[in-house]
């Protein structure tokens, strides 16, 4: 599958370490996914070089382009909000991780909106194991038409 991983870059890279790990485990489970680099230590500097219309463009188009959106979201961030809502608005399932006991926005803890799921994890592996059992789910493997994913 094409996964959008979505992470903080400007919002803060504190949670850079569990970005790493969850983009590693998506690529080993066999999985493709384009923003693979947002998860380096690196990407501030590659960030700087590219134009904001640029990242918009690239980024709305990954997200055209994908199957599933997975999200970290312990680390608030405008772009990683407008990504959820801009996937959504095109019928993309998203699942949104964040760490136990961190603050997450009641627009996102509060959705409803079919497609969406969100998950705490108190470990990396745990959230490892959401995102793989969220991605091998029956309904989201069926193709086209193939139903409503749930978490």
């Amino acid at each position: 599958m094409n996964i959008y991983f979505s992470c903080s870059i400007t919002g803060g890279r504190r949670d850079q370490a569990h970005y790493h790990r969850l983009v590693e485990s998506m690529l080993a489970a066999g999985h493709v996914v384009p923003t693979a680099v947002l998860a380096s230590r690196e990407v501030m500097d590659l960030e700087t070089v590219i134009e904001p219309g640029e990242v918009f463009r690239r980024d709305t188009a990954w997200i055209e382009g994908c199957d599933a959106v997975v999200a970290e979201v312990s680390t608030p961030s405008h772009g990683v909000g407008y990504e959820i809502a801009y996937a959504l608005g095109l019928g993309k399932p998203v699942l949104c991780c964040y760490q136990a006991g961190r603050p997450v926005s009641k627009m996102l803890t509060g959705n409803n909106t079919p497609g969406f799921s969100i998950c705490a994890y108190s470990s990396i592996e745990q959230a490892e194991a959401a995102v793989d059992a969220y991605l091998n789910q029956p309904e989201r493997n069926a193709g086209p038409g193939g139903g409503g994913i749930t978490a």
